[in-house]
């Protein structure tokens, strides 16, 4: 088969393959046309556009989008408030009904008051939200919390309006370890 790899030592001899599997192709475990060296799910069929994993439906994510604009505290606080509990505990199903499902939760802050409490406190909200889903029973493996102050506005401008745009937690799903 002319894989370098001489036919005595060959397992696959009348196909070409590496050294490294002696002398087979890099397996693909699910059959999902992506080898496992490159598949980001190996275990799960998936699609080469989401890097081997199976497509996280539209309306997943659109579920969990729409919760995270809903997510409130109380003011110049990490303490969520009763309304974005029920909120997140929809978030909280669709996660265990998908465990391969890994959760980003980035925290925001609005440019105005003291710039030396921004990163804390966006990184504290985002954290208090991952403690929220992991008392719920999500696995800590699914979640990471990030705060990134106000250097990611929505938008730009000091008016109420937009001061209180910026104050936000975002939350993004993705199904393979990839950033988490």
């Amino acid at each position: 088969d002319n894989d370098g790899v001489n036919d005595e030592e060959d397992k696959c001899p009348a196909i070409a393959g590496t050294s490294k599997y002696k002398g087979c192709p890099i397996p693909d475990s699910d059959k999902d046309g992506i080898n496992d060296e490159e598949d980001k799910c190996p275990k799960k069929k998936g699609v080469s556009s989401n890097q081997g994993c199976p497509e996280i439906k539209k309306a997943i994510i659109k579920k969990v989008d729409m919760a995270a604009r809903r997510i409130q505290f109380k003011y110049k606080s990490v303490l969520l408030l009763p309304a974005s509990k029920k909120v997140l505990n929809e978030v909280v199903k669709i996660l265990k009904k998908n465990p391969e499902l890994n959760l980003s939760i980035e925290g925001h802050t609005s440019a105005d008051g003291n710039p030396d409490n921004h990163m804390r406190l966006s990184y504290a909200r985002a954290y208090s939200v991952k403690i929220y889903l992991e008392s719920k029973g999500v696995s800590p493996f699914q979640l990471k919390a990030e705060g990134f102050g106000a250097t990611r506005p929505l938008a730009k401008g000091s008016s109420p309006s937009q001061l209180a745009r910026n104050r936000r937690v975002e939350m993004k799903l993705n199904n393979f370890q990839q950033g988490l």
